[in-house]
């Protein structure tokens, strides 16, 4: 069956119809990983947008659902170069096509995402809508498409009440969840923390009540500034002396929390090349990324934070070190799924701070 990919400049690319069949409007973002097409599927920040992978050929180990890392696919829709129907792994469950089929994920395969790449890089993100209809009229599909906005989607992908993974040697961990991805949890608890994953709306008095040893602030989609309830609690955890560590979204949210502004970049960082450099050592690393937004440098109060991390493709922000606080956050993905593991020492970091701190007490 056709189907068309209609951007908000006017731009339409013709492909071949693949998973559930409905019409959506969303965000259109791309990612650069060569594999792990199931955890960018299942990655809560992808909320209200469809993603574009940039390798050619999806789909070719067919999807496991043990490397999920959520309990469905969050993005709108998926657009492929070529989808595989025939996939080769001992450890397949199903083909991608019968995945995006039972979750209700539409997509569109066989367009040059190479070009559709290109036109995301020179113009930045914009809109798009993925159809069936070969009658499409562009006149009253583009303002639909120029109004569309992702919304408030941190309150749509968080889990609905707290719940427990237990660990070995007892320290206690509050994860908030603004949109997690599993192996968040799943590294801490595999450095024998009890790790208790609070929804994102949360208080902070009840996070603490609980009388954590630290707190972990995860990563989810969407525009910060949207979360605006969460980042006055934000500014009370903050404020107590439990150290934080915190991923994405929830290092764009403790910067504003703290006063810092955060700005939308021309079409984000989405894969799992992207290199970060550590300011204190000057040691580069491979990182994963997916965000479309960043904390403003400029606009940083050195008495409050500090740069840590920063891009090595572009300069801007990967990280904050806070001044007098045990707190550190990072833009990047150290949990590394899908992506390369070099920052999952940051994990460890987390750890030996919250042990510090122990002593000191």
């Amino acid at each position: 069956m056709r189907a068309f990919l209609i951007l908000e400049d006017g731009t339409v690319f013709e492909g071949t119809h693949i998973g559930a069949r409905r019409e959506i409007i969303s965000e259109i973002v791309f990612n650069t990983s060569m594999a792990g097409y199931l955890e960018v599927l299942t990655d809560p920040s992808y909320a209200g947008q469809a993603v574009c992978m940039t390798y050619p050929l999806i789909g070719n180990y067919g999807i496991c659902t043990e490397d999920m890392e959520s309990r469905k696919p969050w993005c709108d829709g998926f657009i492929v170069r070529e989808l595989s129907r025939l996939p080769s792994n001992f450890r397949c469950d199903m083909t991608i096509q019968q995945f995006l089929e039972d979750n209700g994920v539409p997509g569109i395969a066989g367009i040059d995402t190479r070009a559709l790449t290109r036109i995301l890089r020179e113009k930045g993100t914009m809109n798009g809508m993925i159809t069936t209809d070969e009658a499409y009229d562009l006149d009253t599909i583009i303002p639909k498409l120029k109004a569309y906005t992702t919304g408030k989607v941190v309150e749509r992908v968080t889990c609905g009440e707290k719940y427990t993974l237990q660990g070995e040697k007892g320290l206690k961990v509050a994860l908030l969840d603004l949109g997690t991805k599993d192996n968040i949890a799943r590294s801490l608890a595999a450095r024998g923390c009890d790790v208790t994953v609070y929804p994102a709306t949360t208080t902070a008095a009840e996070i603490l009540a609980d009388q954590p040893d630290g707190i972990m602030l995860s990563n989810g989609p969407g525009d910060p500034k949207e979360c605006t309830i969460i980042i006055e609690e934000i500014r009370k955890l903050y404020e107590s002396d439990v150290p934080i560590f915190a991923i994405c979204l929830g290092h764009q949210l403790m910067a504003l929390a703290t006063g810092a502004d955060t700005f939308k970049m021309k079409y984000g960082h989405r894969g799992g090349n992207h290199p970060v450099k550590d300011l204190s050592t000057g040691r580069v690393y491979i990182s994963s990324q997916n965000h479309g937004y960043v904390v403003d440098m400029d606009k940083l109060d050195p008495k409050v934070a500090v740069p840590a991390f920063v891009n090595v493709n572009d300069g801007t922000n990967e990280g904050l070190s806070y001044t007098g606080k045990n707190i550190f956050t990072v833009q990047f993905h150290p949990e590394a799924c899908p992506g390369p593991q070099d920052s999952g020492f940051l994990f460890d970091r987390f750890i030996e701070m919250i042990k510090e701190g122990q002593r000191h007490a």
